[in-house]
This record gives C-alpha cells, sequence and structure tokens, in this order.
C-alpha cells in the first residue's frame, strides 16, 4: 500500500521548507548590507503581487509576494539588472548615494552578494552538528562482513574480512563511504582496492544495480556491491567536535552534488533525475509524515542544495554576480554594462529553461504524461 501524505499537508511542509530557508538567505544578504551602510529598500519572501507587509523605520518595505517559490532584497541604488552606476544613480544627492549598493568598494559587494548563500550552509551546519550531538556518529570499520551470493563483490572476488579501503578515485575510511560511493554509481565498472590477510590488492568490479520503491510508491535506482557490514559502530560526539563533523558531512553532500551533476553532463545519469519545486514539495510532504528528525534533515539538504546552486557561476545568481566582481577586482575596473546586461539575459534563459526541465520532469513523476496518454489512446 502506497502512504500519500495529501495535498494540503505537502503545500504545508512545502512553505515551512522554502519559506524559512529563503527568509535566511535573503536575511544573509540583509545583514551584511547593513554592515557596510547598504540602505535595503525591499526585502521579499515570494515573488509577485503583495499580499502582507509593512516598512519598518529605516525605510526597508518587508513584504510577501504570493508566489512562494523564492525571495530577493532590493538595496538602495539598484536601478538596473547589473547594479551599475548610472544617470539616474549620479543625480542622488551625495549622502544617499554613499548608502547605495554601488557606492560600496567591490570586495564588500561581493560580501553582501556571498552571504545569502553562506548562512544556507551555515544553518546545514548546524543542524548537522545538532544530530551528530544528539546520536553520535557512525564509524562502522569498512571491513567486508558477508558477501551476498551472486552480487558485484561475489563476482569481484571479494572476501569475508578482506576490508575496503578504496572504491574508484575515493579512499574508503568507515563502511558508509562505501555506500555513499556505490549508491550513486549504480552500474559501473570501476576498482576496489582492500587489504587482505595484511597485503593491499586491487580488483576491477561492476557495481550492481538494484531497483527500490519506497513506501510512497517512488522508484530509485541505485548501486549496490552486495556486501554485509558487521556491527555498527556509532561514536560520541562532544559540543566542539559536533561542527568538525557537521562541516564534513557537508562537504560530502556538496561532492555528491557535483558528482551527480557530471554524471549528468556526461550522460552516465539521465537528465529525468533533475527535479524542481514540485520535487520538493512531494518529497516535503513524505518526510514529515516520517517524523519530525527526518523533516529537520530534509531541510538541512534543501538548505545545501540552495547554497550551492546559488553560488554557480551563472549570471542572475550569486555566484554570477561574484564571477563578475572578481573580474573586476583582476581588471581594476568592472565589467562593460552591455556585456553584462546580455550575460545576465543568457543567464536568464538558462534559468528558465532548466525551470522548463524540470517541471516537465516533475509532472512526468507525478504521472501526468502516462495519464495524458491513456486518455489520448
Amino acid at each position: 500500500m502506497i502512504d500519500t501524505p495529501g495535498l494540503p499537508l505537502t503545500l504545508l511542509a512545502f512553505i515551512l521548507v522554502i519559506g524559512p530557508l529563503v527568509f535566511v538567505h535573503e536575511m544573509g544578504h540583509y545583514l551584511a548590507a547593513r554592515l557596510f551602510g547598504v540602505k535595503s529598500d525591499v526585502f521579499s519572501i515570494g515573488f509577485g503581487r503583495e499580499i502582507a507587509g509593512w516598512t519598518d523605520k529605516r525605510g526597508t518595505r518587508w513584504k510577501v509576494g504570493w508566489m512562494p517559490l523564492g525571495g530577493y532584497v532590493r538595496f538602495a541604488g539598484d536601478m538596473n539588472a547589473v547594479s551599475q552606476p548610472s544617470a539616474e544613480w549620479l543625480a542622488l544627492p551625495a549622502d544617499e548615494r554613499n548608502r547605495t549598493f554601488q557606492a560600496k568598494p567591490v570586495w564588500q559587494r561581493a560580501i553582501i552578494v556571498a552571504a545569502g548563500p553562506v548562512v544556507n550552509f551555515v544553518l546545514a551546519i548546524l543542524i548537522l552538528a545538532g544530530f551528530a550531538l544528539a546520536y553520535g556518529d557512525t564509524r562502522t570499520p569498512p571491513v567486508v562482513g558477508t558477501v551476498l551470493e551472486g552480487s558485484a563483490a561475489a563476482t569481484a572476488g571479494l572476501q569475508e574480512g578482506d576490508r575496503i579501503t578504496r572504491l574508484g578515485d575515493r579512499d574508503i575510511a568507515v563502511f558508509e563511504d562505501m555506500l555513499s560511493y556505490t549508491r550513486i554509481h549504480p552500474g559501473e565498472t570501476t576498482t576496489v582496492g582492500f587489504e587482505r590477510a595484511g597485503q593491499g590488492q586491487t580488483l576491477p568490479v561492476t557495481i550492481g544495480v538494484e531497483e527500490q520503491t519506497d513506501r510512497f510508491g517512488n522508484n530509485y535506482r541505485i548501486g549496490m556491491l552486495g556486501i554485509a557490514r558487521g556491527e555498527r559502530v556509532t561514536v560520541s560526539i562532544g559540543l566542539f567536535e559536533a561542527p568538525v563533523v557537521a562541516v564534513q558531512r557537508t562537504g560530502e553532500i556538496v561532492s555528491m552534488m557535483v558528482e551527480t551533476i557530471g554524471q549528468i553532463i556526461t550522460g552516465r545519469r539521465s537528465v529525468k533525475e533533475l527535479g524542481g519545486p514540485l520535487s520538493i514539495a512531494k518529497v516535503s510532504g513524505e518526510q514529515i509524515t516520517l517524523g519530525v528528525d527526518a523533516f529537520v534533515f530534509l531541510i538541512a539538504l534543501v538548505s545545501i542544495n540552495l547554497g550551492f546552486i546559488n553560488l554557480l557561476p551563472v549570471p542572475m545568481l550569486d555566484g554570477g554576480h561574484l564571477l563578475f566582481y572578481a573580474i573586476e577586482a583582476a581588471r581594476r575596473r568592472p565589467v562593460g554594462p552591455h556585456v553584462q546586461e546580455w550575460a545576465f539575459r543568457g543567464g536568464m534563459a538558462a534559468i528558465l529553461g532548466l525551470m522548463l526541465l524540470v517541471t516537465f520532469n516533475d509532472l512526468g513523476n507525478f504521472g501526468l504524461w502516462r495519464s495524458l496518454a491513456r486518455l489520448i489512446g
């Protein structure tokens, strides 16, 4: 039987995930701007028509838009898409102009822009540190407990008691490292390094493929070696070690994101696996039914995703701005406004194209295209 959280709970869960994360992201921009004396005209959660809002004593309009798919902070002086000085900006009184974004040196503008993604990573690290404190850290030795008959490990020649030291280009320190690697490399042929009776050996291995279906009816294609671990080892984590563990886990998640994106670009993974807001909403609804821990962990994952994506060097994203600031710092003068304008148009087109693709995928995952095909047929 397939469990479904229902549309109301799914929408609520989606808002509880996206709303706070967008707020935290934009608050990073806002607080960094205040630190350097930049006035913020608008702080918006959501896009489109304002459904609620107020203006504070500093003149910042805090508002909520009807489309909860993001947010923005509009700084004083942002009179064009590329945030470059214009005739209108030059006409401002000197005191007012000094409180605008364009008036600040490039390093301050870079910090303001980077603050949003950085805060997303900081939030995720705090959440993961809390999990490490509460539940400890799993550090099971990468020793083969049993080898499943007919599995990839059995075919490769691995035996009980072998200590795995390397898979492909990745060193294996704990059993969980091996699981993380195999899950995202189904069907791939690589090498496995291991120690047997104190001697190091290397064997070729083709990672097995397993199709799994969870309680919500979602299908997954994951890689497996077919090795059972020995007794799970979990160590307690102290207050000072927890942030270190959290940073390591965050780095592992980012590394996995980079690797899966590379697999999509090179064709080893289907673009159909890319998901968008509809997929996030679906997963949010599912995870909230699994309990607080699962839902909070999802928030950490989405926060890492939000920070990572925004740092990509794509115009219109924070990373695109940072790229132009790096060029400006190297050239000692900004990139021409026409070049930036065309770059931002290209970035906008790319983002819209990606949004269309992931929405098409999401609708397909929901079964819309199959239903339409049946109706037409």
